[in-house]
């Protein structure tokens, strides 16, 4: 069983920057790919970013990309996501979440965390 909890999430306005992070906690591994999901009231999970945990490798959606970046801390076994240049659509709330290692990035996640509210002002 693996534990993952968001922090990070407030109210910004549009332009503005947010760091997200997800704590994890419980039976994780070096081979674990972590990724950031957002949902908005109404609406169905989407993907945004993933990161292996083993060497770096970094996937992001044509939406977020640019503008989010992705990044782990393997010695606080946390991921980041450091959102720049925020968007009033960007509102949503955020999620994190694992799975054992594998080439696709997208789907397939075993482990959720809370999520965090996120939301962007004009």
């Amino acid at each position: 069983q693996v534990q993952l909890v968001e922090s990070g999430g407030g109210l910004v306005q549009a332009g503005g920057s947010l760091r997200l992070s997800c704590a994890a906690s419980g039976h994780t591994f070096s081979s674990y790919v972590m990724g950031w999901f957002r949902q908005a009231p109404g609406k169905e999970r989407e993907f945004l970013a993933a990161i292996a945990w083993t060497h770096g490798r970094t996937y992001y959606v044509d939406s977020v990309k640019g503008r989010f970046t992705i990044s782990s801390d393997n010695a606080k076994n946390s991921v980041i996501l450091q959102m720049n240049s925020l968007k009033p659509e960007d509102t949503a709330v955020y999620y994190c979440a694992a799975r054992e290692g594998s080439i696709i990035y997208d789907r397939g996640y075993n482990y959720w965390g809370q999520g965090t509210q996120v939301t962007v002002s004009s």
